[in-house]
């Protein structure tokens, strides 16, 4: 029964797959449409639902950088209105409570520094209100629209000496990359209109960590008290250890109302004292992150039931009901969760959840979307019942294009796990041929391969490529369970979850499985590194960024020592952990590999430091496989101006173009 069922299936599949796919005149994605590309950010509808304010950036490919506007949409219209014209770096936007005014962070040319900026709606330019010598890195309004609460950097507490050279520091839980002291974040507070600002708190813990981790700071309902994430220091090495406090508007002591540690996100339900923030499910770091509320001093995990990961979340207008975001499977889902029951996917259509959500007095809910077909736009809901609407078309060019279609393939994986995993089929796919294969896997490992639109698939199935994006173990889309199984086991289990996927794929009878390629960045990297040394047979090429390769030694030069530490449960260097940290390095398998591999990475990566592909680049040249490694002059992760990141994607595609075609 069980072969006969797999045929039928197949047989589906591959009738499905006559039907959709024609020839087509349409041209696909170039590398030179990622200039075209619009990206959107932070959406806020105003308190009445009447109108979205939008950050959106555009790229300048001469001058090498994103250029960045606030544009007000309105919602029954459509209609378009640019807010900002020539600024740099804007973020943060927030409507006042009454909705007559726009704030917003962006570089000051007098400072140089990110201040925050008011802008009145019914006219008038946006006036600076903060002062800071260090920047503001987050702000919000007081209930009554009077205030804004912003947090800041200290100034270095000894200039002179440090001129003069007096500037050894101390290490702690900082990167390797570290060239000095930092100082910690604190909290100021003054008037919407402008002026004086006051500090409320100091000391050597911090509201924002090195890498820029930090939760919105919220008042409470009743304007007296101000509440925030509470780090033990600035090193985000520590960002486990969060708690949540409070201090009052006219200063005092900061007392802690959330103990629990990796607490964050605090917020109030509306006109209720009820307090909602973000923790790891039972304050286990490979769980996913719940959603909790303390109701009269009882703290309650009100996603339970669901078991999963939750992305991002909001209060809806009642003040007993939360609007959720998370992974489910191969899409990106809303869900509405009352504090006390149990939780609803709403129907989103075809459109996926990218991010920024933002809900209005009525319920309305504004976010960014993406299609499987369609880059990200700004989408609203003018209640939970209905589907999205898109109001901009911002990247209307994509709709002009061959786009590639895209699967959810599912399998049942080692361990007895149901998996999934996205496969995009090439430009022109004519049945009945088999075409070379790139896996492309997900990074993190806390991430997932949903069905949306993605620029380097697209560039790849126009090139020929069938390209496949596996979910594994460790991934946050499929429940806590699977999540969590990624402990103790962070090569060797998702790689065969990686291999039990491939093999579906292959069942199909459309890969030519001489031709496969694997690729990655991150944890996509290390993903890739690991099954290039493991199976060494099964791939004709290979592309790994920012891959980490040596677990020892990257938890002791990167930034997240304690986090690393969750997925082994103790340190590389004591007893009893000394060799599952080794043994699960990808590194010690490269003596085994056979298939050629380009290697990239950023000079400055203190997420996954360039050391890890100087090691794997030394140890295939050393054993005779044909190797290139290219480095970005760059201090980030991924490279994220364009021109960078076009050579990224041209490289990788090139790659797979060379040994696979």
């Amino acid at each position: 029964m069980k072969s006969v069922r797999l045929v039928t299936a197949l047989l589906i599949i591959a009738l499905a797959c006559n039907n959709a796919f024609s020839q087509s005149t349409k041209q696909p994605l170039q590398l030179e449409d990622l200039r075209k590309l619009v990206n959107l950010y932070d959406p806020q509808i105003s308190p009445d639902g009447s109108r979205i304010a939008v950050a959106v950036s555009r790229q300048n490919w001469e001058k090498n950088k994103s250029i960045p506007e606030i544009e007000l949409v309105d919602v029954s219209s459509g209609s378009v209105r640019p807010l900002t014209y020539n600024r740099d770096a804007i973020s943060h936007l927030s409507w006042s409570p009454n909705g007559n005014r726009l704030a917003f962070l962006a570089r000051d040319e007098k400072t140089k520094k990110p201040q925050v900026f008011v802008m009145p709606m019914d006219g008038g330019d946006p006036v600076r209100i903060t002062d800071s010598k260090t920047g503001v890195v987050e702000f919000t309004w007081s209930p009554d629209g009077k205030q804004i609460a912003f947090v800041a950097q200290d100034t270095v507490p000894n200039p002179e000496a440090i001129a003069h050279h007096e500037d050894a520091f101390k290490v702690s839980e900082n990167n390797y990359l570290v060239r000095a002291a930092l100082q910690p974040w604190h909290l100021w507070i003054v008037s919407s209109g402008g002026g004086k600002a006051k500090r409320l708190t100091e000391g050597t813990w911090s509201m924002r960590t090195d890498q820029g981790t930090m939760s919105p700071v919220v008042w409470s309902p009743s304007g007296s008290d101000i509440v925030f994430q509470k780090f033990e220091d600035v090193w985000e090495g520590n960002v486990w250890h969060s708690t949540i406090a409070e201090v009052d508007t006219a200063g005092g002591e900061v007392k802690t109302v959330i103990s629990q540690q990796a607490t964050g996100e605090p917020t109030y339900g509306k006109g209720s004292d009820i307090m909602a923030f973000i923790r790891p499910r039972d304050g286990d770091e490979n769980n996913g992150n719940a959603v909790y509320v303390e109701v009269d001093g009882k703290i309650t995990d009100v996603t339970k039931d669901l078991a999963r990961n939750i992305d991002s979340y909001a209060w809806l207008p009642d003040g007993k009901t939360l609007l959720l975001t998370g992974s489910d499977g191969t899409r990106n889902v809303m869900w509405q969760q009352p504090v006390a029951g149990n939780a609803k996917k709403l129907d989103l259509g075809d459109v996926n959840v990218r991010g920024g959500l933002s809900v209005s007095k009525n319920a309305e809910v504004a976010f960014i979307g993406v299609t499987e077909k369609h880059p990200s736009e700004l989408y609203v809901m003018s209640s939970l019942s209905s589907l999205p609407k898109r109001l901009t078309n911002l990247n209307g060019f994509v709709d002009t294009l061959a786009i590639s279609k895209a699967q959810s393939i599912n399998w049942k994986g080692p361990g007895g796990f149901d998996e999934d995993g996205v496969l995009n089929y090439p430009i022109n796919y004519e049945p009945g041929k088999k075409y070379p294969l790139v896996l492309v896997i997900h990074g993190g490992p806390e991430g997932a391969s949903t069905v949306d639109f993605s620029s380097l698939v697209q560039l790849l199935a126009a090139k020929g490529f069938l390209v496949f994006q596996p979910n594994y173990r460790g991934s946050t889309n499929l429940g806590d369970a699977y999540q969590h199984a990624i402990y103790r086991d962070t090569g060797e289990g998702p790689g065969k979850d990686v291999m039990a996927g491939l093999a579906t794929v292959e069942k199909l009878g459309i890969v030519d499985e001489s031709r496969i390629g694997i690729s990655g960045w991150s944890y996509g990297g290390y993903m890739t590194s690991w099954l290039n040394g493991y199976y060494p047979d099964k791939w004709k090429a290979a592309v790994e960024g920012a891959a980490l390769n040596d677990w020892v030694m990257d938890y002791t030069i990167a930034y997240y020592q304690a986090g690393d530490t969750y997925f082994f449960g103790g340190s590389p260097w004591v007893k009893g952990y000394w060799n599952i940290w080794r043994d699960q390095s990808p590194i010690i398998f490269a003596p085994r590999v056979k298939a050629p591999t380009l290697i990239m990475g950023d000079a400055g990566d203190d997420n996954v430091p360039i050391v890890n592909s100087y090691e794997m680049y030394h140890a295939l040249k050393d054993n005779g496989v044909h190797t290139e490694f290219y480095v970005f002059p760059a201090d980030t992760h991924f490279p994220g101006d364009i021109v960078h990141t076009t050579d990224v994607y041209r490289r990788w595609i090139d790659w797979m173009v060379k040994y696979l075609k």
